[in-house]
């Protein structure tokens, strides 16, 4: 693969604070790569503890004064909507610049990811002013209602997996309710929020609304959850992040609301369309080379199909050859980065030593000899107490295990301490529903995996969260609530 750059498009590296892409105040700044090729993309603006604080007061500023204080929310909708359309029609271009520094493929980020990114973003336009508080006519003496009203400065604390998508789950519901959005992007892949930035204030967003500080979680994450100045901190990312960010937190009060890890049974009943449970399992565990919180990781198969299961599976893994992620044909592409590959690496090498079987995979890869590649990996024989079926690898490897009837699908889907997502595949509907119900996972398919819709909430169960993104859930939580009682006597 030769260096690739983006045609026609500059990188923004540096800050984005009140409307104007500024250096850090230290002047430090961090390269970020290309895991495909190893090759710098850019070197981006350092954030320190200063830095966060001008984006706090900027985003205050905002949120008291000026234009987005006084705007309408129609207007407000009008304003995200016109960027939904602006990054739609910008989908190849923004996805090329995501491909480079995350090393997805093309295909994904290009005509799924940035389309969908978008989706979020006109629906939650569309939905700024369509949240409404009550009224009660308990008392004849007064007039009882509450009004929505925006929370404030919101944190924004987003993942590597899905830059601009996941980071789109917070900012176009915190915008759409009148609050301000300080966004602290992962630093493994901080290019689309940038030019995400530049985008808003081409549509009219006002300055200091949106704001991007670029920089390491231990620093800019962590002065985050503590900062006075911000009202809510949404994050997304792993568990033992979370619960820092929790504890950090809790010395301000401020509202906080987390999707963290998974580790998501797949499971497939015997009565099941095998060849349809066989795509869906490889989409599960492939798509995104497993980098998913929501990674359908866990097949849990009944035991009189799991042959004939298997075989389905392996033989789609097989084809699923790591290659360049700027082709378009490409279905699996570089891991984030190569310390993700040998944390990858590690667990396929913990399951091969407490006896699972490598029926597929499991070796490093590489395309022109460069990139943090890795097989797709499927394991059989696993059981629940294994290091690889218990926690969340965050790659392209494929736990196997089989259970014999419905109560022990759920009780082997539910030894976990996450409960993010599951899937169930039956013939059957009232098995179906029956399994859906007992599963403790945020999000249930049925006959399907990793189908999102913006209207749908997304959030976890136990330890992979609260709080939920998209849909009317999502605007719940970017409002308070303020109780109104009007004297009449």
């Amino acid at each position: 693969m030769a260096a690739e750059t983006v045609p026609g498009q500059a990188l923004k590296t540096d800050l984005f604070i009140g409307g104007e892409f500024v250096p850090a105040v230290s002047g430090k700044r961090f390269a970020t790569t290309n895991p495909a090729t190893g090759e710098t993309l850019g070197e981006v603006a350092e954030a320190g503890r200063e830095d966060l604080d001008r984006a706090v007061a900027a985003a205050r500023a905002t949120l008291e004064s000026g234009p987005w204080a006084s705007m309408k929310p129609r207007e407000r909708g009008r304003i995200l909507i016109r960027a939904a359309e602006m990054l739609l029609s910008r989908a190849e271009e923004l996805g090329r610049v995501e491909t480079l520094d995350n090393g997805k493929p093309i295909f994904e980020s290009a005509k799924i990811d940035m389309p969908a990114a978008a989706d979020a973003l006109s629906y939650f336009g569309e939905s700024a002013d369509k949240l409404y508080g009550d009224t009660f006519p308990g008392r004849p003496d007064a007039m009882l209602l509450t009004l929505r009203e925006p929370v404030g400065v919101v944190g924004a604390i987003t993942p590597w997996n899905f830059p601009l998508l996941q980071a789109m789950w917070k900012i176009a519901p915190a915008l759409a309710l009148g609050n301000t959005v300080v966004l602290k992007p992962a630093s493994l892949t901080p290019l689309t929020a940038l030019l995400f930035a530049d985008l808003l204030r081409e549509a009219g967003l006002p300055a200091g609304a949106f704001n991007v500080v670029t920089g390491p979680g231990s620093t800019v994450g962590q002065a985050m959850a503590e900062h006075p100045g911000i009202d809510k901190v949404s994050f997304t990312g792993e568990t033992g992040t979370g619960k820092k960010i929790l504890r950090a937190a809790a010395a301000t009060m401020k509202r906080v609301s987390m999707e963290l890890g998974g580790k998501s049974p797949n499971v497939v009943f015997a009565d099941a369309d095998l060849e349809a449970a066989a795509k869906g399992a490889i989409n599960a565990i492939f798509y995104g080379k497993g980098e998913l919180c929501s990674a359908g990781s866990r097949l849990l198969v009944e035991e009189s199909v799991h042959d004939a299961l298997l075989e389905r599976v392996v033989d789609r893994a097989k084809k699923m050859v790591p290659a360049d992620p700027l082709h378009p044909k490409t279905r699996l592409g570089a891991l984030v980065s190569e310390k993700q590959r040998e944390t990858v690496e590690a667990y396929v090498t913990s399951g091969k030593s407490e006896g699972a079987k490598v029926v597929a995979g499991g070796n490093r890869a590489s395309v022109d000899g460069k990139g943090a590649f890795f097989e797709a990996t499927v394991f059989d024989g696993v059981r629940p107490d294994m290091k690889i079926a218990r926690e969340e690898i965050f790659g392209p490897v494929l736990a196997t295990l089989t259970f014999a009837d419905e109560a022990e699908a759920v009780a082997v889907g539910n030894s976990t301490i996450y409960g993010l997502a599951a899937a169930v595949w039956t013939r059957d509907v009232k098995k179906a529903l029956r399994t859906a119900k007992a599963l403790k996972a945020g999000t249930v398919w049925v006959n399907a995996y990793n189908l999102y819709d913006p209207g749908l909430p997304f959030g976890g169960y136990k330890e992979s969260g609260f709080g939920r993104e998209r849909g009317r859930y999502a605007l719940e939580e970017y409002t308070q609530v303020k109780s109104v009682w009007v004297d009449l006597s």
